[in-house]
């Protein structure tokens, strides 16, 4: 079935459009939900959260990528899960994500207009300008939160390449956020 028939059940109210989005989107949503947590027991719970906050969603809401869409839910709802838990005991994969990012984005301390939205954008701006398979590489990691060797063998990289890309990738989006007026 595809995302458009999904949507109409959900506007219909039809339970079934649970069962088709889980059979659709059921293991990338799993997947990155055990990125996050590490757990699963938990990353089923988020996925289970996932379907109840898309039912909830839709309608009104009638997004453009229905994917996206649901794997947005799934990822906000495993790094909200995560915070509660713990603020300690974070995932290393998770961390290492994370602080490989820190030094590319602005802290709010120095740079209060900067917006979430407008980072973003600008991302996603900077991304596009990019080859197919650095923006996937680097969207497996920073949004997915495959690790290096996840990556490797998905795109039949070695895991040196793999890294070269993602460091590659950040330092010239460092340079196109401050060219574009982001404080770092």
């Amino acid at each position: 079935m595809d995302d458009l028939q999904i949507i109409e059940l959900y506007f219909a109210r039809d339970e079934q459009a649970i069962s088709e989005t889980d059979a659709k989107y059921g293991k990338l949503c799993r997947n990155i939900a055990y990125n996050v947590l590490n757990n699963q027991e938990d990353s089923e719970e988020c996925v289970n959260d996932t379907y109840l906050g898309v039912w909830n969603a839709i309608p009104p809401i009638r997004p453009n990528n229905f994917m996206a869409f649901v794997c947005r839910i799934t990822r906000n709802l495993s790094l909200r899960r995560l915070e509660s838990q713990t603020r300690q005991k974070r995932s290393a994969a998770l961390t290492v994500s994370f602080s490989e990012l820190e030094e590319i984005l602005p802290d709010e301390a120095i740079d209060v207009s900067a917006s979430d939205e407008n980072i973003g954008r600008l991302i996603s701006d900077f991304l596009r300008g990019e080859k197919a398979d650095i923006r996937k590489v680097f969207v497996r990691r920073y949004y997915f939160f495959d690790s290096v060797s996840d990556i490797s063998k998905r795109y039949s990289f070695s895991e040196s390449k793999v890294k070269n890309m993602l460091y590659r990738t950040r330092n010239k989006l460092k340079e196109y956020l401050i060219k574009e007026g982001v404080r770092i």
